[in-house]
């Protein structure tokens, strides 16, 4: 193995993958790896878009492909981006800091969790032109406004409002791995830690003061006194955070003076009130399956979304390269964003990692578009598509 560069060592998402589950504890592991119940959905995500085929075309020469797209106004080199994830630095020490400096140097939107181990003020001398704040609701008003000013001070541009997790799910394999919340380091866990000395090492140098262990910076500031009877698989924001309806989506807009998002929707239903609240645009996604285990997979649900509102649309949940992100812009999204594979990619090769999967992605974009004859992305939405069945 000595000598091959990245791309030979690595040239899928399957190898990062597998490279990653060899670093990692195994509680680390079932925590980035898991979904909820008997895992139907996550399933779910990969076989619909396999499903779905694209009619090659021929004796088109040779050309250049264009790989940028615009939203919210601003054009993109690339049509991905970094999704929020909770507990993202529990992956691998600082993630969400290696994340957040590559998305700026690649000019990519990166999406930090409320529930994440660094705090918007952590990450404000990292953050890119494209930070988007995923906001798990705060019930409480005071906190919210402070919330809010406090990712907006920190140069975040874009609001995400989480509407799939009402409750907290019951991830049965995170379970089973031993992991609470918050993480706490019991004998069971110690014993899988020994065996990833390189984890073990950089998390003990990142989180000196907190027992080697992350927590979610951004609610230390509200949670003195707060009650901590809670399951295994919920954690302290749960004691400060409400289940939004619509009258909580209309005080957002009217306290948010940037784009909204409006993530977890699959109904298509629900879309022309989203568009009458104000929200900026649409992210289908079923939480990669991780919240309820007899949802939809987003790609199953897009095309009629699209047809329902002229609003940009962002997908999740499944994605695993470039021509499944060509699946889904030939099926009617705009953008979409991707969780675990950047933190299988941080986790396989460190500060590395991040770059790698965009070259990655990149590469498996243009060879596809090549076979699809298409030189730029909207062109996407006129491929023949087949079903695969």
């Amino acid at each position: 193995m000595r000598g091959m560069n990245l791309d030979q060592r690595f040239p899928g998402l399957d190898d990062l993958r597998a490279h990653a589950r060899r670093r990692l504890p195994r509680f680390v592991w079932e925590y980035l790896d898991s979904a909820t119940g008997r895992e139907a959905s996550q399933a779910r995500n990969r076989r619909c878009l396999d499903r779905i085929g694209l009619m090659p075309a021929i004796l088109n020469g040779p050309q250049d492909v264009d790989l940028s797209t615009e939203l919210f106004g601003s054009t993109l080199p690339l049509p991905f981006g970094i999704a929020p994830v909770g507990m993202s630095g529990l992956v691998w020490p600082d993630a969400e800091g290696h994340l957040a400096r590559h998305a700026k140097s690649a000019n990519l939107p990166y999406g930090l969790s409320t529930v994440a181990s660094q705090s918007p003020e952590d990450l404000a001398p990292h953050l890119g032109a494209h930070g988007w704040f995923q906001l798990y609701p705060p019930k409480d008003e005071t906190i919210r406004k402070d919330m809010l000013a406090r990712a907006r001070d920190a140069g975040f541009k874009v609001l995400v409002l989480t509407v799939d997790v009402p409750v907290a799910s019951r991830r049965e394999r995170q379970v089973r791995s031993g992991l609470t919340q918050p993480p706490r380091l019991t004998p069971r866990l110690l014993v899988q830690v020994a065996q990833r000395p390189t984890w073990a090492l950089g998390m003990a140098m990142q989180h000196k003061g907190d027992g080697g262990m992350p927590h979610m910076r951004t609610l230390d500031k509200y949670i003195e006194g707060a009650a901590s009877a809670l399951s295994s698989t919920a954690h302290i924001g749960y004691l400060l955070r409400t289940a939004p309806d619509w009258d909580y989506l209309d005080w957002l807009r009217d306290h948010w003076d940037g784009p909204l998002v409006v993530k977890g929707v699959l109904n298509a239903q629900d879309v022309p009130r989203l568009e009458a609240a104000g929200a900026d645009a649409i992210w289908i996604s079923n939480h990669a399956g991780r919240q309820f285990d007899a949802a939809p997979a987003p790609i199953e649900v897009l095309e009629e979304i699209r047809a329902a509102t002229p609003l940009p649309l962002i997908l999740d949940s499944g994605i695993e390269g470039g021509l499944d992100i060509l699946r889904a812009m030939a099926l009617g999204a705009d953008f979409v964003m991707m969780g675990r594979a950047w933190h299988y990619a941080l986790a396989a090769l460190g500060a590395r990692g991040p770059a790698h999967l965009t070259d990655m992605l990149t590469k498996d974009l243009a060879a596809n578009m090549g076979q699809l004859g298409i030189s730029d992305l909207k062109s996407a939405r006129d491929l023949k598509r087949l079903n695969l069945d």
